[in-house]
């Protein structure tokens, strides 16, 4: 029996239970009434947007007011108050606000990119579909930007959904007004003959940095959609089956260092492309979206990164066609990045590899990403509770182009590689087909809901890429259930997954660091080269509290070893079984120090499939806002036992010291012309075995209303004395194979840098800059003794000077000290420089109509060992020909 409850967990669990007794008794529930606006159809004219709301439209409805505070203090009567108007028509929906404010030199009417929020704003946001999960939100600035987010999950915010609508603001003696048109095109509601809308409005007053809403919320609500009050009267329109097509056109110019002989870098290329985006109306309820070969380019870089634990890094999905409404496909596995659907697998970096011959005067042009043929997306959900979201993606075959060094006096003497012929294409990433398919529905008065999804991924395979798999599907199913007005919860998903493919497909993924079946201490796994085909599972369970200033869950997860998602989702590592637990305290209400504060505290174990008790960690966390709007958060942990499968690739379990780990974050008031956040992070491990240790600072100015700049830096050291470094075959050694680790002395700096200018809310200049440097340098070799041993020293044995030698590009290892070299390795020793910037003119025209006008740079390069982290960054960046992009692109989105 796996021991899956250690005594340290019982003690844990017993503590969770009493003080989930004691929340219990001492919490109360407040009951609040919901709000009901009527509103009335216009009769005559439509109201003019420019903010002055004097429109004889706006006669026919009345005000609604009596906005109550939500933060800091729950439930009082706000600073400024406000008033809100709702009336429509049959194409539009049109909202109107007066937000008070006494003293008009408190009004910050500051300038920002879409969505940034900036200084004092009003939001509105409409469920019209009623079905307390899902919403629409529209937020004005007092300074004229907008806002727009699409809601899911109660709660969840998307940034990304983009819709076209109307805003106009104003100022009066009374303070100011925001006046709004939203095309019921936009929204989604059934086709009853009268509508019941959830609504919700919130309005930021930015002089004392309060919320106030005009549905009264409780202090730690359950979520945000299932709380909002009623919008009824609209009666008799007609649901509005959007139609929107948006072509592009783009011209590229690409400057970079012309590299002799080179065909493929002759220092400078140029190119046309074109393409189309579509949203399509199939229903009111449903949309469907269609990208024929999508532009990317104003996505921001990914930032710099340097993994050496052998796992690949995540990245944040940014394209806009697979952001909008993400959130119907997303189907995690347990915490972390893993999920079902990772969008990034479409248009990836071709997997495969060329037979270029450097040393025979080849050069290659290897693609960056896989072209996107097409991309379709339905999503919507019906009147009747029904969320659908269907994905369907082909990516083209890629091939790397291979030519042989354009010099004459180099390519002459080649005759052997000439019968290849002087060019030639191979491929590195077959014709791919993506789908996803997810579907959940609402029951129990919306209280709870079922779920499912299904991937699929066919590749049309040729030899050069047999090691790919050839199909990967996956199908899960997800269930929550809320009760006691969604104070508590309770929540699952199981997944299972298939692959199939050739025997050396499998293999691969067999003994990928996902997996590492080749392990030599797992007597649960070996590596089979004849299959053809994996199966695995996963799942997760929680039930909790999610509501009150109590709040905790307790739960689990688990992945098999056989469990692969990485063909069109995301799998770090497999084979784990997972427990979890936390609690956590809020105190909403400020007092005459702080405004708001909470403190919490968690615990998770971690075990193997073969029942191997892997690590143990206590955490604990504390945040406050004090009452001049700085903030403050302090936490650590204690992490007992740490052993990881995958540290020795393949090798035998590997224990760390036992690590304790603490940090701290200041801020001082956000809301200044200039504002900066500290943070420090330390750990440590006995024995000295590792450490971290981090400086971040990030620093806000913005000195006009229409300019701001953003600079965060950030320093890490992490030096190690037993880092992985590589294994080399040593019959003497235990399971024939030396596993072998150094001590290294790691640093990394990075600065990110955006300056926004913003000349109106429509026409804005955006500037984004990061350099990226990491250094590691090894030193005092050692080798695997005894893996799991407390003790480093019985862990590992060290290289004496008469075993280690250094030769060119690495060393010798003469361990029997007779003479002879017994293995060797490369020297680990890294310097890596990145540079990446993007200077962005942006400006809609008319809504949902864009131009762009784009400089991008970028360099990357390799300093030496001694070189230090600016002396690097020298070199590497300011010392080289940096490669340029300038584009230019034009949208125009018809609306039919």
């Amino acid at each position: 029996m796996m021991p899956f409850i250690h005594q340290k967990q019982s003690v844990i669990l017993l503590l969770l239970f009493a003080v989930t007794t004691f929340a219990k008794a001492q919490d109360t529930t407040i009951t609040i009434q919901r709000r009901v606006y009527t509103t009335e159809r216009i009769a005559g004219d439509a109201p003019k947007i420019d903010g002055s709301l004097t429109d004889p439209a706006w006669d026919i409805v009345p005000w609604t007011s009596d906005y109550t505070e939500f933060e800091p203090d729950v439930g009082t009567p706000p600073t400024q108050q406000t008033k809100m108007k709702i009336t429509y028509d049959d194409k539009n929906l049109y909202v109107a606000f007066k937000c008070y404010e006494s003293d008009k030199t408190k009004l910050e009417k500051r300038l920002g990119r879409r969505d940034d929020f900036p200084g004092d704003w009003v939001e509105f946001n409409v469920d019209s579909y009623n079905d307390d999960r899902t919403g629409f939100s529209f937020t004005a600035s007092a300074s004229g930007v907008k806002g727009d987010e699409f809601i899911s999950e109660n709660g969840n915010f998307d940034t990304s959904w983009n819709p076209i609508w109307y805003l106009a603001t104003a100022e009066d003696d009374e303070g100011w007004t925001a006046e709004i048109r939203i095309p019921f095109s936009q929204l989604r509601f059934s086709a009853e003959q009268e509508q019941l809308w959830g609504i919700q409005s919130t309005r930021r007053y930015f002089a004392n940095e309060e919320r106030s809403t005009w549905q009264r919320l409780p202090a730690n609500p359950p979520g945000w959609v299932s709380e909002f009050g009623e919008l009824r009267g609209i009666k008799g329109i007609e649901p509005q089956k959007q139609l929107e097509i948006q072509p592009y056109i783009l011209g590229q110019y690409d400057t970079f260092e012309a590299q002799p002989g080179n065909p493929f870098r002759d220092g400078d290329d140029l190119m046309a492309n074109a393409g189309l985006d579509a949203k399509i109306g199939i229903t009111n309820d449903l949309t469907l979206d269609l990208t024929v070969n999508p532009d990317f380019g104003q996505v921001d870089a990914d930032p710099g990164a340097i993994a050496l634990d052998g796992f690949e890094i995540f990245f944040q999905e940014r394209r806009p066609f697979f952001v909008e409404n993400k959130s119907v496909f997303d189907f995690r596995v347990g915490g972390g990045a893993d999920n079902v659907f990772f969008p990034r697998r479409i248009g990836r970096t071709p997997q495969g590899f060329t037979t270029t011959n450097g040393s025979q005067g080849e050069f290659e042009d290897f693609p960056n990403n896989s072209t996107i043929l097409g991309a379709a997306k339905f999503s919507g959900k019906t009147k009747d509770g029904w969320t659908i979201g269907v994905l369907e993606s082909v990516t083209a075959k890629e091939f790397a182009e291979i030519e042989l060094d354009t010099r004459e006096e180099v390519t002459e003497p080649l005759g052997a590689i000439e019968e290849l012929g002087t060019s030639r294409k191979e491929l590195v990433e077959p014709l791919t087909n993506y789908f996803v398919g997810r579907v959940q529905k609402d029951f129990n008065d919306r209280n709870s809901f079922v779920g499912g999804i299904f991937t699929a991924t066919h590749r049309n395979m040729e030899p050069e890429v047999s090691f790919l798999h050839t199909q990967a599907y996956t199908g899960g199913l997800d269930f929550r259930h809320n009760w006691r007005d969604r104070k508590y919860y309770v929540e699952g998903r199981g997944i299972l997954s298939r692959v199939n493919g050739s025997p050396e497909a499998i293999a691969t993924t067999q003994t990928n660091i996902t997996h590492l079946f080749q392990r030599v201490d797992a007597d649960h796994l070996e590596v089979d080269e004849t299959r053809t085909d994996l199966t695995g599972m996963g799942g997760n369970f929680e039930i909790g509290r999610g509501r009150g200033k109590w709040q905790y869950n307790l739960g689990g997860n688990f992945r098999t070893p056989e469990l692969e998602l990485n063909d069109i989702g995301f799998l770090r590592q497999a084979d784990q079984i997972r427990q979890f637990s936390s609690i956590r305290r809020f105190w909403n209400n400020s007092t005459s120090w702080y405004r708001q504060a909470s403190v919490g505290v968690e615990q998770f174990t971690e075990f193997d499939f073969q029942g191997n008790y892997n690590r143990i960690q206590y955490e604990g966390r504390a945040e406050i806002n004090w009452k001049n709007n700085w903030f403050t958060e302090i936490g650590g942990a204690h992490k007992p036992r740490i052993l990881i499968n995958s540290f020795l690739r393949g090798g035998p379990r590997w224990r760390f010291n036992e690590e304790n780990f603490y940090f701290a974050a200041v801020g001082t008031d956000q809301r200044k012309k200039f504002s900066a956040v500290g943070v420090y992070v330390n750990s440590q491990a006995k024995q000295n075995n590792f450490s971290f240790i981090q400086y971040e600072l990030r620093f806000n100015y913005q000195p006009l209303d229409a300019l701001s700049l953003n600079l965060s830096t950030n320093y890490q050291v992490n030096p190690n004395r037993t880092q992985y470094v590589s294994q080399q075959a040593y019959a003497p050694a235990q399971f024939g194979t030396r596993y072998i680790t150094g001590e290294i002395d790691q640093e990394t700096l990075s600065a990110t840098l955006r300056v926004n200018y913003n000349i109106n809310p429509n026409l804005t200049i955006q500037y984004y800059a990061q350099p990226f440097i990491a250094k590691g340098t090894y030193s005092n070799f050692n080798y695997v003794t005894d893996s799991t041993n407390e003790d480093l020293n019985k862990r590992v044995a060290f290289y004496g000077d008469d075993q280690i030698s250094a030769v060119d590009g690495g060393f010798a290892i003469d361990e029997n000290r007779d003479g002879m070299t017994d293995y060797s390795f490369g020297n680990p020793d890294f310097n890596f420089v990145q540079f990446r910037s993007n200077l962005v003119a942006r400006w809609e025209y008319i809504p949902g109509s864009e131009l762009f006008l784009v400089w991008s740079q970028g360099i990357e390069g390799l300093g030496t060992s001694d070189e230090s982290l600016f002396n690097a960054a020298d070199s590497q960046i300011l010392g080289q020909q940096i490669r340029n992009t300038f584009v230019i692109k034009w949208a125009y989105r018809f609306v039919l």
